[in-house]
């Protein structure tokens, strides 16, 4: 089993984008990055926690790889946007990649040159050890948010449609 934990704006967007790829385990949303232990969703919305919105993956890597799991991530978000997706602002909604080893770090720097080329703008992904920063889940009121709260607003208009890019995009990798 591998792990990625990745953060590219809400984290409800990233867990509903990405945790019906063929291979996903588990998908755990929660916080990363930052120095508060035990963060709480009000603290790291208010900014002073320097933690991340994050997904922790846990992935079968015979049925999907590293690289692969990144470019749906990137699929999924706008890695141009500093601390910010969308109206989504603040460093809680920054771009984020925690790599464990040479290997996943060199998997990400081929990923990101193949990335760069979708966009006219500057990638602006962190790059963080993953082993030096732990990971903290979030409550369960954000577990699995999207497909519990579809009467949501936010669900409608921000995280339907990154789930439907992501889904045109890479549908074989996808369980029909």
């Amino acid at each position: 089993m591998a792990k990625l934990v990745v953060g590219g704006g809400c984290f409800w967007c990233i867990e509903a984008a990405m945790k019906d790829l063929k291979g996903v385990l588990a998908a755990r949303p929660g916080y990363a990055g930052g120095h508060v232990e035990h963060p709480t969703y009000e603290q790291v919305c208010g900014k002073r926690t320097g933690h991340a919105e994050v997904v922790e993956f846990e992935y079968d890597a015979d049925v999907i790889d590293h690289g692969t799991m990144l470019r749906v991530f990137f699929t999924a978000h706008d890695p141009t946007q500093l601390n910010r997706q969308g109206n989504d602002v603040g460093p809680q909604y920054r771009s984020i990649v925690f790599v464990d080893g040479e290997e996943e770090r060199a998997s990400l720097e081929a990923v990101l040159g193949d990335v760069a080329t979708w966009y006219d703008d500057a990638l602006v992904t962190e790059i963080e050890d993953l082993n030096a920063h732990p990971f903290w889940t979030a409550e369960a009121i954000h577990h699995d948010y999207f497909a519990n709260n579809p009467q949501n607003p936010y669900c409608g208009f921000v995280v339907a449609p990154k789930v439907n890019k992501v889904r045109a995009k890479h549908a074989a990798l996808f369980e029909r």
